[in-house]
């Protein structure tokens, strides 16, 4: 039993009216843009939460339930000279007038503060040396508004600094979002930019025509901006992190400029061969479509691994690369394919002459050229190509093993930042966590005696810890419910945080409040950051169980075979294991991070390995999808296996190499923003698709089909009856039905 899922319908309805449909994504085109200036500053959040509980939920939900209600910004401005100190009646003078402009704002931006001469001169708010002071505030509203009003504040600190005899920081949660958020938009614009401009210029050496490389980029700007207008509108009911329109962006230039490269050329192809235009578009999507429509699915399918993370981060960034990847399909089956019948041969329009030339010379049915060349070698050396390539990357896996995984704080922020300067002065001339202290929240009668005496033996042993600072209790009206705030002598961000943390969870806590009958919770910034980890290693082995599982399925079906999606499998692992290595490598031990222009760090982002791999396992399966479609289909004309390895390759060299150097420019782009978490991730991205597309499509691929022979398109009989996916074109339509020999090396 077999059946076509085939976009050939939908593709051929686009072709057949393409007025309609180009009108039809113009129309939503124009939608989307007025959506997203009306409703996605409202949709996305700075915060991140979980959607399960906790330790740190379960406390902060109960702060807001019976003591503070939201969650509020902390700030800490902070004044130094290095002539005067808080004696000086000039210093009193500068302090006093910043906090008055800032009280100023008006209680819907500060809520509250005080100041050393204010508090009566209280010595947690001076340093040592009496050359700095800090104002303490507390910005109105939840975390999301405290992230808007904070603009206000931070005008005017940056006011003040031209006194020369002042200097004046602020940092904080929200000034460290303000600051976070406004160079993640430069690096989105750099990585847009650099990489757009290089992807236009890959597209022109790999089509030819300028034409031709403009309609892969109008298929990818559509896929976005559609994309990030149903965020808005999806935004209205969930809330998304501010980081899925970055997601957004580099997956929409990567996987909408692919997808459009892929049909293009093959209508391209077919129309060389003679093809009326109606008819090449119909074989261009039903051969090409179809590859883009199932490696779309893969990718989908490993994105989607993400939701099983009870992480709104994970389940935003998963949310909006899914979104922007279906409409990537979407537009690849309507919008392209009307477009190219409107255009005809104007495709080929502004030609360059050098490579329109070889291309025109090119005939995929005549063996030659690099690719055919590189192909043929690597088959008659297969074992070597098998062994080879599967050692180095091997090898490249390795120093993943030595993985550092967590946050980078502020201190990893590029040393112009005001957060940082200021985070900085506060962690050498104060209490660093005054801003982000650790609270420890008490659940029960909280006014009780046991309760107090277990309080005062719990501040006593943070307090004998260099890793904490001062602690302060205090309780809710109602006595059910207390909160000890412990100051952090750490950066909140960094492993070592995290692991004062789990001193307190595990050691002082239990000790203190040993047989006493309330709950206790440790919440904050760092206490959240300690669970994401948790949750995150808890929940790894269930993604990567749901993606591998459903992908082999998916490409079983696809392919009628077994031995391809098991394949498929281990060497999209080996491609994510060796960019795990290669990033642990660069970022974390800064091997060639100067020459590229990244900052060694002590850690990875605990969310980047399993991000990376749902986002690469899916990105690779594209790569694969395309070579191995057009492999099957040569197959089921000839049934030689070499020769359908050899012609799917020398077919698809030249555009999987142009596809994977578009995807290498995107990431490189964003790699080469500021923040750590960008750097990571766009290099990882890159390094991974380079690979896949290099040396595995090209060495790996070829020899370990040549080793298998026929067997690579083995089906047992016991699933015979499963439903047939299939990705041949037309000329092979009659060989549907029939299942391939099983045998030896296949000629």
């Amino acid at each position: 039993m077999s059946f076509s899922l085939t976009p050939t319908a939908i593709a051929r309805g686009s072709a057949r009216h393409p007025w309609r449909a180009v009108g039809a994504w113009v129309v939503l085109f124009l939608v989307s843009f007025g959506l997203i200036g009306a409703l996605l500053n409202d949709a996305l959040t700075t915060t991140a939460g979980f959607t399960n509980t906790p330790d740190s939920k379960r406390g902060a939900d109960l702060l807001e339930d019976k003591l503070r209600g939201p969650q509020q910004a902390n700030e800490a401005i902070v004044i130094r000279s290095e002539t005067l100190t808080v004696d000086d009646s000039a210093f009193r003078a500068e302090v006093e007038s910043i906090y008055s402009q800032v009280i100023g704002l008006g209680p819907e931006v500060v809520e509250s503060g005080t100041n050393y001469y204010a508090a009566g001169n209280a010595p947690g708010l001076v340093s040592a040396d009496k050359h700095t002071t800090i104002i303490p505030i507390t910005m109105a509203g939840d975390l999301d508004e405290a992230a808007l009003n904070i603009a206000d504040v931070l005008h005017v600190i940056e006011a003040s600094n031209g006194d020369s005899e002042f200097e004046h920081y602020i940092t904080g949660f929200a000034s460290v979002g303000h600051d976070f958020q406004e160079t993640a938009e430069k690096d989105l614009i750099r990585g847009e930019s650099i990489g757009g401009f290089i992807a236009l210029i890959i597209l022109l050496l790999v089509l030819g025509a300028v034409v031709a490389a403009v309609v892969p980029l109008i298929l990818a700007i559509v896929s976005i901006v559609t994309a990030i207008g149903m965020v808005a509108i999806l935004g209205t009911s969930f809330e998304f992190s501010f980081f899925v329109t970055n997601m957004i962006t580099m997956m929409g230039l990567a996987v909408g400029i692919d997808y459009s490269l892929f049909v293009v050329s093959r209508f391209r192809e077919e129309r060389q061969k003679g093809k009326e235009v109606i008819d090449a578009v119909d074989i261009a999507s039903h051969t090409a479509g179809r590859a883009v429509l199932f490696s779309g699915l893969t990718v989908i399918i490993a994105l989607a691994g993400m939701f099983i993370i009870p992480s709104t981060i994970y389940r935003s960034l998963a949310a909006g690369a899914i979104l922007v990847v279906g409409f990537a399909i979407i537009a690849s089956l309507t919008l392209l394919p009307a477009m190219l019948r409107l255009l005809g041969d104007k495709v080929n329009k502004l030609r360059i002459p050098l490579i329109n030339k070889a291309q025109n010379e090119f005939d995929e049915e005549r063996p030659g050229g690099v690719w055919d060349r590189i192909a043929r070698t690597v088959m008659r050396y297969p074992v070597i190509g098998v062994v080879g390539v599967t050692a180095v990357l091997i090898a490249a896996t390795i120093p993943y093993f030595d993985i550092n995984t967590g946050t980078s704080g502020v201190s990893t922020f590029p040393d112009s930042f005001q957060s940082k300067k200021g985070f900085e002065i506060l962690q050498s001339d104060f209490d660093g966590g005054q801003v982000t202290p650790a609270e420890v929240v008490i659940d029960g009668d909280a006014e009780s005696s046991a309760v107090r005496n277990a309080v005062q033996t719990l501040s006593m042993a943070a307090e004998a810890d260099p890793d904490f600072g001062p602690a302060v209790y205090e309780t809710n009206d109602a006595g059910d419910l207390g909160l000890l705030s412990i100051q952090l002598a750490l950066d909140p961000a960094t492993e070592e945080a995290n692991t004062a943390i789990e001193r307190l969870r595990e050691q002082y806590i239990p000790q203190a409040f040993h047989d006493v009958p309330v709950g206790v919770y440790v919440t904050g910034q760092t206490a959240t950051n300690v669970d994401g980890l948790k949750i995150t290693s808890d929940y790894t082995p269930f993604v990567l169980v749901f993606v591998l599982g459903l992908s082999f399925i998916l490409l079983m079906l696809v392919f009628r075979s077994i031995v391809v999606p098991a394949k498929a499998i281990v060497m999209n692992l080996l491609s994510v294991g060796a960019a795990y290595g290669l990033i642990v490598l660069v970022s974390q031990k800064g091997v060639g991070a100067d020459i590229l222009g990244f900052q060694q760090v002590e850690v990875v982002e605990f969310w980047l390995p399993l991000f990376l791999f749902s986002v690469l396992f899916g990105l690779s399966m594209d790569y694969h999808v395309f070579l191995l479609s057009r492999i099957r289909e040569r197959y089921d004309q000839t049934k030689d296996n070499t020769d359908a390895v050899s012609y799917g390759l020398r077919s698809t060299g030249r555009l999987i190499t142009g596809a994977a150097l578009i995807m290498v420019a995107v990431f490189g782009g964003f790699a080469m923003g500021d923040l750590v978490m960008f750097q990571q991730m766009g290099f990882g991205l890159g390094v991974a698709v380079l690979i896949d597309a290099t040396i595995i499509r090209s060495i790996l691929v070829p020899a370990s089909m040549k080793l298998l022979g026929n067997l690579n398109w083995y089906l047992p009989p016991a699933l015979r009856w499963l439903p047939h996916l299939g990705i041949e074109g037309p000329a092979t339509a009659q060989n549907q039905a029939a299942e391939p020999a099983v045998g030896g090396g296949g000629g």
